[in-house]
């Protein structure tokens, strides 16, 4: 009996095996995720991943708002001073999650290499971006509610229509979450990205919370810039007797564009972010 060489019986092998043996071995890539399930899944696992923080988040958002209002109690008698700032300080319960938060969470995501983990999922950005978005503003719908009420009250203002906190929330959070999520994911540094969450929450509660007439041109040019300001402007209108609808429709309609611009400018931010 003869006996041949490994590289001899290896390549009669190749060279008897069919020719379409190679390609039937190799699996075809799952298809890409459609948007709304994936937004749901990242939802749901960014959900529970802030959960552990709920409460002291709640607590350090609402308990901080309250303290402004009960400070500019001192100065405020009521009026449209009073309704400004009532409705300020309720949408910095968003500002301070959207903005400061979730700019250190991109942040932290980025430096740490988390967006090398999204990066192998067949999950689309907006996916990310949204459900995580809207993961951090979920749990700022009580605390705006508890300082909504809490600020009535303080200042005798009516309870009438706070129902419409129900569209302010989600609209003003979207907004906001939108630039929040850009600034952690442009940041080049960890660091950086807190700093800019902490100076556009900062923003948020001096344009915000202090009355418009008050503020000089500039600085009240400014204000019109800042994403919140219509969210607020339109929780403001309805402690009116009589709240001008068509003005707070108009006012929210604003926060939605802009909420569609910054998160797509977050989106963008971060398929640039996930490709470095």
């Amino acid at each position: 009996m003869s006996t041949l060489p490994a590289e001899a019986l290896s390549a009669g092998a190749v060279r008897t095996a069919p020719a379409g043996a190679g390609e039937r071995t190799a699996a075809p890539l799952a298809p890409r995720a459609r948007l709304l399930p994936a937004l749901a899944a990242v939802y749901r696992a960014q959900l529970s991943r802030a959960r552990v923080a709920r409460i002291p988040l709640l607590f350090v958002a609402t308990f901080q708002s309250i303290g402004i209002m009960v400070l500019m109690r001192g100065v405020v008698d009521g009026g449209a001073e009073a309704r400004a700032v009532v409705a300020g300080s309720s949408v910095l319960v968003v500002a301070f999650v959207a903005l400061n938060l979730l700019a250190q969470y991109f942040g932290q995501l980025r430096a740490s290499g988390g967006l090398d983990h999204y990066a192998t999922l067949p999950v689309p950005p907006a996916a990310v971006v949204l459900g995580a978005a809207g993961a951090y503003a979920s749990f700022t719908l009580p605390g705006t509610v508890v300082t909504a009420v809490t600020g009535s009250l303080l200042f005798q203002l009516p309870l009438t229509h706070l129902w419409i906190v129900a569209a302010v929330v989600p609209l003003s959070g979207a907004a906001l979450a939108g630039v929040g999520a850009a600034l952690g994911l442009l940041a080049p540094r960890q660091e950086l990205a807190t700093l800019l969450g902490q100076l556009g929450m900062s923003a948020a509660l001096l344009l915000g919370v202090l009355p418009a007439d008050r503020l000089p041109g500039p600085v009240g040019w400014a204000r019109d810039l800042l994403p919140s300001t219509y969210g607020v402007e339109a929780l403001a209108r309805t402690f009116d007797a009589s709240p001008n609808w068509a003005a707070v429709a108009l006012d929210l309609s604003v926060c939605a564009a802009v909420g569609v611009a910054s998160l797509a400018a977050a989106t963008w931010a971060y398929r640039r972010a996930a490709v470095r």
